[in-house]
């Protein structure tokens, strides 16, 4: 229908990113709890502080998790996030873009999916002067090259396995050390200790 309002604003709201989208929704739920919180009185505000301390329980709990191995960082989505984070500060992220590239990689299922996919991950990381190359010798640059002529899912795996290592080598021990981190596990710490002494 020409000039419905509604109309309007949904067509509007298709221009929105989909994050605003988002927001608005868990904007409306939130305003739907404390409207019901008010409604039902005591009992639902109780049972909203407990999931909200579980969640910070975990959060907190994987925060420290991250110190244990580099496998724990490297599981957790949060882990990966504040690791790139870090790694940008160092120039370096194209270690974890290539690694994380390699990973979703392995997952493509179609054959003509995958050579082209592995030709545009060797331009972008591998090849000699690539716009965001990794640091990698040249007999694995070129065992890589080579893998490219019948690509499959194992293609990078010697260059993915070099990155990785040059990471936890040389970047996880930084990142553990970083004033951002050290952060996150004095507040995770202390989060720990306050939920203690509540008990």
């Amino acid at each position: 229908m020409p000039g419905c309002p509604a109309l309007s604003m949904c067509r509007g709201l298709a221009t929105l990113p989909i994050t605003c989208l988002e927001r608005a929704k868990d904007l409306k739920t939130r305003l739907g709890i404390l409207l019901h919180k008010s409604e039902l009185g005591h009992r639902i505000g109780t049972s909203s502080k407990l999931q909200l301390c579980s969640r910070r329980r975990d959060s907190s709990q994987e925060v420290l998790e991250w110190r244990e191995s580099f496998d724990q960082l490297l599981k957790s989505k949060n882990g990966v996030t504040a690791f790139h984070t870090f790694l940008k500060t160092e120039f370096s992220e194209e270690n974890l873009d290539f690694w994380l590239a390699c990973e979703d990689f392995k997952k493509t299922r179609s054959k003509t999916k995958l050579a082209s996919k592995a030709n545009r991950i060797f331009e972008e990381f591998v090849q000699n002067e690539a716009p965001r190359e990794v640091n990698i010798d040249h007999e694995t640059r070129e065992i890589t090259r080579k893998n490219l002529s019948g690509a499959t899912s194992a293609c990078f795996n010697e260059a993915q396995a070099k990155t990785r290592t040059l990471m936890e080598k040389d970047s996880y021990p930084r990142f553990l050390k970083s004033a951002s981190y050290q952060d996150m596990t004095k507040q995770a710490t202390s989060r720990g200790t306050s939920k203690l002494s509540h008990t």
